[in-house]
């Protein structure tokens, strides 16, 4: 737990620039835009907003947040050093990223020669002349800079002599920040440890002969964000000061040897004050440190002061949030985050957890926003039926047969090919059965489903028709849809939202299909997940036969009935209280 004394880290996070890079992920501006409001809230000092002039999209971006700026967060303009044997002063490519109009800058130059002599196809020297004509240059402009040492720890373990020389061409160019990048994510934690800390005692050595650095002395800038200040403020300071602040050191860690927050980690107890990384983990090859891990790893166990404790419980909503915009199904077993992260499902686990949940969660849920649940499964003792229940407002009384027969009805179900741990929903409409309480809001008749499939069309038509009773009442109806299920869906809504008008509201957001013994063939029995939404909350529903279509239509018909059995509990919650 973190207190007034804990030491600061400043968070800096690259989700819209090397999180995007991730195969299969793609954002327009008003993803970006929504993303970097949502950083704002959770209280990331630093967020990179990409690279102005590369896309347009980018250039857009930053206009965007010059008109409506952040909160509180500095938006950074990442960009390279300038090309070989030209001039800082006149690369377009520093036009764009002073038009871009933010007060930091994050500049990446290369550390390791290999990169120098091969990729660059230029000298050690002129790589040197490089960092330190684009670090003056902007500077001059009133920029305030974060220098990214790219494969920093490849370039030291190679030629350790060279990759200091770029660092110390950075310090004297006035570079703010020192940020260490592990681009290739093939470093250990040991081999970070002993690399950051020497890098400090050597950047702490040049400090000391080096008056101007301001090591030692009053400077008229921290290397912090100051979103008091304007860019106009800040350039005359820049401009009209001699001195820079000692730079303070900072990781960026990728994911390739499954290290990525361990070696971030190992970083900051070596000295490091900035952390770079991405919500979620997202970022091209194995993905970058991810924040979502980090955060509250050094918060909450290393005591390090990163946001607030209020901002740290949106760390749940922040995730998934992201997860959302950017398309991509949320990581269910993600420390911290996922859904199953405070998840229990053996019911001695359960039990303990009951009486002191420290026996199973090394930190409580809600610290970060989430939530714990209790699982439930073929493996469920009559503890998670009983801590289930109640968690859906149920009480069982574990002396009475009910929550017996409860668990038994569960664990038939499951030896059918049922799986109620992902389908919530269908396991508190069969509490409810159980309990002789299940609503009766409609009664399928019966159904047809009939597809035409012609020669050549990549597209098929369905027809469904559907006998319903509801209220006495029998209706039949019929609708089509682009296959099967959506044309029982359709035909399902069609007879009964007049009716239940709500149901308009109700969207199946997902479905999936497991084949159970696929060694049977087509005889195969299925199980179908369903999962439905009405704009606040979600639930999943099951269905198991041998027929695709009989599965789906358990899922679907139960996830309408739960639908309208929330929305029931929400009115009678409403007419209570008025």
């Amino acid at each position: 737990m973190t207190t007034n004394s804990s030491p600061q880290l400043w968070l800096y996070d690259t989700t819209l620039r090397d999180g995007t890079q991730r195969e299969g992920l793609s954002v327009s501006i008003e993803d970006k835009l929504r993303i970097a409001k949502r950083l704002d809230q959770l209280g990331i000092p630093f967020i990179e907003g990409g690279w102005p002039g590369a896309n347009p999209k980018d250039v857009q971006f930053f206009w965007q947040l010059q008109e409506n700026p952040l909160k509180q967060a500095e938006i950074v303009a990442f960009c390279s050093t300038r090309r070989p044997n030209s001039t800082a002063a006149s690369e377009p490519m520093l036009q764009d990223i002073l038009a871009a109009g933010t007060r930091w800058v994050t500049i990446f130059g290369k550390s390791w020669d290999l990169h120098v002599t091969t990729g660059l196809k230029t000298t050690l020297e002129e790589n040197l002349a490089m960092i330190s004509d684009t670090i003056e240059y902007l500077r001059s402009q009133g920029r305030r800079i974060i220098y990214d040492a790219e494969h920093w720890f490849d370039g030291y373990k190679h030629n350790r002599d060279y990759a200091l020389q770029t660092l110390e061409a950075a310090i004297a160019s006035g570079a703010e920040w020192l940020v260490l990048c592990d681009t290739n994510g093939g470093t250990l934690p040991h081999e970070i440890s002993q690399i950051v800390q020497d890098v400090i005692r050597v950047t702490a050595e040049w400090g000391m002969g080096h008056g101007e650095w301001g090591m030692g002395k009053e400077s008229t800038q921290s290397p912090m964000p100051n979103t008091s200040a304007t860019l106009g403020d800040a350039t005359r300071t820049l401009s009209t000061s001699a001195q820079c602040p000692m730079p303070q050191i900072g990781i960026h860690t990728h994911n390739d040897s499954e290290m990525a927050v361990a070696n971030a980690i190992a970083a900051v107890m070596a000295g490091a004050k900035m952390v770079q990384g991405t919500i979620n983990g997202y970022g091209e090859r194995c993905g970058n440190a991810n924040l979502c891990s980090l955060i509250p790893n050094l918060q909450l166990k290393a005591g390090y002061s990163c946001i607030t404790e209020d901002q740290l419980t949106q760390l749940t909503e922040a995730s998934r949030f992201v997860s959302e915009v950017v398309n991509l199904a949320p990581d269910e077993h993600a420390p911290f985050v996922g859904r199953s992260a405070f998840a229990h499902k053996g019911g001695i686990h359960v039990s303990a957890v009951e009486r002191n949940p420290l026996t199973y969660e090394h930190i409580q849920p809600e610290q970060v926003g989430n939530s714990r649940r209790i699982v439930i499964s073929e493996q469920s003792g009559l503890s998670n039926v009983l801590a289930k229940a109640r968690s859906f407002g149920i009480e069982l009384d574990q002396q009475k047969a009910e929550a017996r027969e409860i668990l038994q009805r569960l664990k038939d179900l499951e030896s059918e090919g049922f799986q109620f741990e992902a389908a919530e929903a269908s396991f508190v409409l069969l509490m409810h059965e159980a309990l002789g309480g299940r609503q009766k809001f409609f009664e399928v008749k019966g159904f047809q489903v009939h597809c035409d499939l012609i020669e050549g069309k990549e597209t098929s038509n369905a027809l469904a028709t559907v006998k319903v009773a509801v209220e006495g009442k029998n209706i039949l109806e019929a609708a089509e849809g682009n296959g099967p299920v959506a044309a029982l869906d359709a035909a399902l809504r069609k007879a009964l939202v007049n009716f239940y008008p709500q149901i308009a509201t109700f969207d199946l957001t997902d479905y999936k299909v497991r084949i159970l013994n696929g060694h049977t063939g087509t005889a195969a029995k299925t199980r179908v997940l369903v999962e439905s939404g009405n704009g606040r909350q979600r639930w999943t529903t099951v269905g198991v036969s041998t027929n695709i279509l009989a599965a789906s239509y358990q899922a679907v018909v139960e996830g309408l009935e739960y639908g309208l059995l929330l929305q029931s509990q929400a009115e009678a919650v409403l007419k209570a209280s008025s």
